[in-house]
C-alpha cells in the first residue's frame, strides 16, 4: 500500500501543503482550529506522522569527491549533539533528482535542509527546490553559494581571496605567465575564482591576455584544461580550481615531457586529499572545512527555533598550504619545452 503524503492530507483538509507541513514540523505556529482540521484529515486519510526524530537533509553533488564527503561527515557529526540527525542525499547538481529527494524527505519528516555546494552553486538554479522549501516552511542553509535572489543564510569560502593567495604565492616566486584551469561556466564558486584570478593579476600590473580554460571538476577535466592551456601559451605556472583538476594538470604536464615544479608550478584548491603523498606533494589553497561544518549548526538550530539569523553570505578565509609542486620559474636556458 502506497504511503499517504502531505498532498493527500492537504486536499482532504482544504489547506495548502505548506500548512500541513507546519502542522507536522512546527505545530505551535499554526492556529488551533486549523491544526484541528489538519489533524482530523490526517486520521481520515491514514497519514502517519514521522517517528524518527528531527532529520536534517544534507544535499551534495556527490560523495565520491573527498571535499563533499568530508564536509557532509563533519556537518552530520556536529548536528548530532543538538538532537538532529543528518540524512545525506547525493544528487546531480541542478537535476530533477535533487527536487525528488527533497520532496520525499520533507514528506518523511525532515525539518531542515543544508545545501552543500549543490544546486545553490548554480547561477541559473532551477527555483523549484527553494520555492518548495519556502512554501512548506522548511528552513535551509547554503554552503558555497546562495540561490540567486533568495535571502537565505549562506556560509562560503572566500573564493576571491583563494585566487589572490594562489597568484600572490606564484608571483612572489617570480612567475609572470600564469594560467587558470577553472571549473565549469555557471558554477558560482568557479566564476568567483576566475574573477579573483584576473583581479589578482591586474592588481600586479598584468593587463592580459588572461589564460583561463574551463572544464569539469575532475582529473580528466584537469588534463583537458591543462592541455588546452599549454597549447595556447608557454606558461610557467597553473592555478587549478580544485585538487582533482590539479592532479590532472600534473599528468598533462608530464605527458608533454615537462616536470612539476621544475618547468611548471601547480597550485590546487580544497586541500582535502592527502596531498603530502602526491607526486610531487601538492601546494593547495585549503578551504576551512571544519569551520564551515561547525558554523552550520548554530544557524540551523536558530532557524528551527524561529529565531533571527543573518540572511546573506558569511565568508570564511582560506589558507595557502605550500608543498613541493611550486618553485621559481625556469630560466630560458634550462627550460624543457617537451620537444627534445
Amino acid at each position: 500500500m502506497a504511503k499517504v503524503g502531505l498532498a493527500a492530507v492537504a486536499e482532504a483538509a482544504g489547506v495548502s501543503e505548506a500548512t500541513v507541513s507546519r502542522v507536522v514540523n512546527n505545530p505551535s505556529v499554526v492556529a488551533s482550529e486549523t491544526r484541528r482540521v489538519v489533524e482530523e484529515a490526517m486520521r481520515r486519510v491514514g497519514y502517519t506522522r514521522p517517528t524518527h526524530g528531527s532529520l536534517v537533509l544534507l544535499v551534495t553533488p556527490g560523495i565520491r569527491d573527498p571535499f563533499f564527503a568530508h564536509l557532509a561527515d563533519r556537518i552530520a557529526a556536529a548536528l548530532g549533539p543538538q538532537g538532529l540527525r543528518a540524512v545525506i542525499c547525493s544528487a546531480p547538481v541542478g537535476g530533477t533528482q535533487e527536487l525528488d529527494f527533497v520532496t520525499a524527505m520533507i514528506d518523511a519528516g525532515a525539518v531542515g535542509v543544508v545545501f552543500v555546494s549543490a544546486s545553490n552553486t548554480l547561477e541559473e538554479a532551477e527555483p523549484a527546490v527553494h520555492r518548495l522549501l519556502t512554501s512548506r516552511g522548511i528552513p535551509f542553509v547554503c554552503i558555497n553559494g546562495n540561490f540567486p535572489g533568495v535571502p537565505a543564510p549562506g556560509l562560503s569560502t572566500n573564493d576571491l581571496m583563494a585566487s589572490e593567495l594562489a597568484v600572490d604565492h606564484l608571483w612572489h616566486l617570480g612567475h609572470r605567465r600564469i594560467g587558470l584551469a577553472a571549473g565549469p561556466v555557471g558554477n558560482r564558486p568557479s566564476e568567483l575564482r576566475v574573477e579573483g584570478f584576473i583581479a589578482a593579476l591586474r592588481m600586479r600590473g598584468d593587463d592580459g591576455p588572461f589564460h583561463v580554460v574551463r572544464h569539469e571538476y575532475s582529473i580528466e577535466g584537469g588534463i583537458s584544461a591543462t592541455t588546452a592551456l599549454l597549447d595556447d601559451s608557454p606558461l610557467t605556472a597553473i592555478v587549478a580550481a580544485s585538487d582533482e583538476i590539479a592532479l590532472g594538470a600534473v599528468r598533462a604536464v608530464r605527458r608533454r615531457g615537462l616536470r612539476v615544479p621544475e618547468d611548471i608550478s601547480i597550485v590546487g584548491y580544497d586541500d582535502v586529499y592527502p596531498l603530502d603523498y602526491a607526486d610531487p606533494p601538492l601546494t593547495s589553497v585549503r578551504q576551512p572545512l571544519e569551520r564551515l561544518a561547525e558554523a552550520v549548526v548554530p544557524v540551523m538550530t536558530r532557524l528551527l527555533k524561529h529565531r533571527t539569523v543573518h540572511r546573506g553570505e558569511l565568508l570564511f578565509e582560506p589558507e595557502l598550504i605550500i608543498r613541493s609542486s611550486t618553485s621559481v620559474p625556469p630560466t630560458p636556458s634550462r627550460r624543457n619545452d617537451g620537444h627534445g
